[in-house]
Parts: structure tokens; C-alpha cells; sequence
């Protein structure tokens, strides 16, 4: 072939180009494969969640799952939220009975009205579920379900935690958010299936988790639709319509997803039935559980491993007998995340 100013020009930007690759430092050159979970130590909790989606993404290997059928599901408080001291929602609702007090004078002389209004921590930390029935019914029930969405909003925005003095919707795991990403991003839809109040959670989940109101399965309350001033409403009574903690997170599952996970994440004995009910699919599944056990940067609570004992979100040593058994990876915060929240350095 003739040599001629054309083909020159190209040799010379292929050698360029050569040359360049060869300059160029390797930490610049591997940004073509980032690492999809930076907030993550490299481990056997790390390996597990790249491994699984490795070889359900591969066409034509053995534990291929078509893009339709894949999902993932995530517990939110203790697996993708701080839940400690008191749930996020249990605070919401303790201080909406302060804020409606002065419309209930009757509240300073009934519990569990009284000792909420008094801030009796004490007596408190001994409610029983009956107590938060009560509690719930009066702070969450009684409006429509578009003044309900309006009361969280303007809850979430001025809320802060005791411990970070930050908003609630920033005391999100970093690492479990780049979980999610990554599943998302090789074709999972992901949800959040929790024990707490769907419609709560709907409020924020898209804006926080990238997860669609749609895409949120929890306890909720009876609704009614009625009119007001001639329009169509759905107003929430003070009745249970479904609790989604234990089999009732696999229940829910079919009920309002219609499909079994390929994957899903908790924390507590409440997820133990979601784990159980995702690996009885067969083919590959991947069960993951946060265990508390970093004081320093969040909370450690067990009791197992000869932790705290608690009841907000409690991680039992039967349930860490069983994932051990079962073969569950448990996600030790200690260990295997580098840092907990995106507001670190």
C-alpha cells in the first residue's frame, strides 16, 4: 500500500495512543473496572455478593436468571438503616403524641399518653405491644393517606438523631446502598420488604434507596375510601390490615411482589422466614445478614456472640446457629465494612 500522509497520520496516533497506555498509571488505567462496592473490605462477605452476581448474569451457565426474575429483597431497619436506640418510626410517633397533646388534655392522665408527654423513659422502655398499638392508632390513623404522606415529609425534614444529630435519611448504610446499586445495575429490581409501615417508608424510599414506592412491601393499616367535599379519599383507620415481620415477610413477598428473591438481606430474627423462603428456590440465591457487632462506629447488639441483648432488631444465636447451618453469609459491620455512612471521610 502507498505511503501516503493519510496512513501516516493514522500510524502515528495508533503508536500515540500505545504510548500513552503504556504511560499511563494503572490506578487511572483500572478505572474501566471500578470497584463496585468501595465501601466494602475485601472478604468472604464481599466475594459472595460479587460471585453471585457473576453467575447469575452469565448467559448460558448453569444459575443464569433472566433479567425479569431477578430481585432483590432488603429489610430496612438494622439492614439498610439505623434502628438504634428506637426505630425511626417509633420516634416519629412519640413525637407526634407531643404534638397533638394539646388537642387531648385527657392524654396527661392516660398511658401510654402520659408517660410519652411526661418523657418518662423509664416507664417507656416497658411498653409492651399493646401500649404501641395505641400509640400508632393515634398518630398514624384518623387522616387520609394524602395528609399522612405530609406529615411524615414535614417530620422527616426537621428530625434528627440523638447520637449523629443528622436526619434520619442520612443514617443510611453506604455499604448496602452500593448493594443495591450493583444489583440495579446488572438488571435486579430491588425492594424493601420491612416490619415497619409501608406507607411511612414510601415516603422517602425512592429519594434514599432508588426503590419505588411501587417496590415497598410493610405493615399497613386499613383504609376506606370515602368522599370529601365531593372528592374520592382513602382515609386510614385504626385497624391492622397486614404485619410484615417474620412469615408474614414471605407472605408478603408473594402476596404483593409474585415472585420468589434471588437475593435478600436482613439483620433480625423478623427476616429469618425471608431468608428461608428466598433459598428454598434452589439454583443460585444469595441470604445475607448485618450483624451488629461495631460499638465504636454504630451499635453492637446481638445477644448472639455473647452481645447485648436487645429488642429492636434482635439477632438471636438460633438465628446465627441457622445461617451458619444453612450456609448464610453474615455481614459483620466490624469487619466488613470499610466505613458505615456516606458522610464519613
Amino acid at each position: 500500500m502507498p505511503i501516503t500522509e493519510r496512513n501516516t497520520r493514522i500510524r502515528f496516533g495508533r503508536i500515540l495512543l500505545i504510548l500513552l497506555a503504556m504511560l499511563m498509571p494503572a490506578g487511572i488505567r483500572a478505572d474501566a473496572k471500578t470497584d463496585p462496592l468501595p465501601s466494602w473490605n475485601d472478604g468472604a462477605a464481599k466475594e459472595s455478593i460479587v460471585r453471585f452476581v457473576a453467575e447469575v448474569t452469565k448467559e448460558g451457565g448453569p444459575n443464569y436468571v433472566q433479567p425479569g426474575d431477578r430481585i432483590a429483597t432488603f429489610d430496612q431497619d438494622g439492614t439498610t438503616w439505623v434502628s438504634h436506640p428506637l426505630y425511626a418510626q417509633a420516634v416519629f410517633a412519640l413525637d407526634r403524641i407531643r404534638e397533638l397533646a394539646p388537642n387531648h388534655p385527657e392524654w396527661k392522665n392516660e398511658e401510654p399518653f402520659k408517660s410519652v408527654i411526661a418523657g418518662d423513659r423509664e416507664a417507656m422502655a416497658k411498653f409492651g405491644e399493646s401500649d404501641w398499638e395505641i400509640i400508632i392508632a393515634a398518630t398514624h390513623t384518623g387522616m387520609s393517606t394524602g395528609d399522612f404522606l405530609e406529615i411524615v415529609n414535614k417530620w422527616l425534614s426537621t428530625a434528627k438523631d440523638s447520637r449523629w444529630h443528622r436526619p434520619y435519611t442520612e443514617l443510611v448504610y453506604q455499604p448496602m446502598i452500593e448493594v443495591m446499586e450493583y444489583l440495579r445495575a446488572n438488571g435486579f429490581r430491588t425492594y424493601i420488604v420491612t416490619g415497619g409501615g409501608q406507607e411511612f417508608v414510601r415516603v422517602y424510599s425512592e429519594h434514599v434507596y432508588g426503590v419505588p414506592p411501587e417496590q415497598v412491601v410493610g405493615s399497613s393499616v386499613l383504609t376506606k375510601y370515602e368522599y370529601t367535599d365531593g372528592k374520592p379519599v382513602l382515609l386510614r383507620e385504626p385497624k391492622v390490615f397486614f404485619i410484615d415481620d417474620k412469615a408474614g415477610k414471605a407472605i408478603g413477598i408473594n402476596l404483593f411482589i409474585g415472585k420468589r428473591p434471588y437475593a435478600a438481606f436482613g439483620n433480625s430474627t423478623g427476616d429469618r422466614e425471608m431468608l428461608e423462603w428466598t433459598q428454598a428456590g434452589g439454583g443460585a440465591r444469595l441470604m445475607m445478614l448485618v450483624y451488629h457487632d461495631d460499638a465504636v462506629r454504630e451499635y453492637a447488639y446481638g445477644p448472639a456472640g455473647g452481645l447485648p441483648d436487645t429488642n429492636v432488631g434482635t439477632f438471636s444465636q438460633a438465628l446465627m446457629d441457622e445461617a451458619k447451618k444453612n450456609g448464610w453469609v453474615i455481614i459483620s459491620m466490624k469487619n466488613d465494612w470499610k466505613r458505615i455512612f456516606k458522610f464519613e471521610e
